[in-house]
């Protein structure tokens, strides 16, 4: 398959999808986990937007590899693909937390009557949030941080003179 778009490769213009939706879906399970009025307003959109993020991130990391396919191989361009592979697992764990996050809070907390089997599961689901969360957000730093080394060493200097 050929990742290119106007010229440019398709990896530099998916990445900057990817860097903003990992992060905000991040942040929508943590706001959903935390803040009822959220959690209400928000509904079904979290889980779709982990799904929208978790679509992108093996197109972004195919076309990461089709990249490094045509690029000078460095180890900080090897740096990156390595750690680009990681993010996937963090992806699905996102959307599944998000998705049954979603669901327990629809559909689960009005058909649990025992309140300690309830606060049980959303102590869970909270824990299962903040590791995710944590998680999903730090490997796409240290990816993004990778990428921009490996790009810029050695292209980049403060003083142009």
């Amino acid at each position: 398959m050929n990742y290119e778009f106007a010229g440019l490769p398709l990896h530099i213009l998916l990445v900057h999808f990817v860097v903003i939706a990992v992060p905000l879906s991040a942040l929508c399970i943590v706001v959903t986990a935390v803040w009822p009025a959220a959690r209400r307003r928000l509904g079904v959109v979290t889980p779709i937007i982990a799904l929208l993020t978790l679509i992108a991130v093996p197109i972004t990391t195919d076309a990461g590899e089709w990249l490094e396919e045509r690029v000078a191989l460095t180890p900080l361009v090897a740096a990156h693909a390595a750690l680009g592979e990681n993010l996937l697992p963090w992806a699905v764990g996102t959307f599944i937390v998000a998705l049954l996050q979603w669901a327990w809070f629809r559909f689960g907390t009005a058909r649990m009557p025992a309140r300690v089997a309830r606060g049980t599961i959303t102590v869970i689901l909270a824990l299962a949030v903040a590791v995710v969360a944590v998680g999903s957000v730090v490997t796409v730093i240290q990816i993004g941080e990778a990428g921009a080394r490996a790009v810029w060493t050695g292209n980049y200097t403060q003083d142009p003179k």
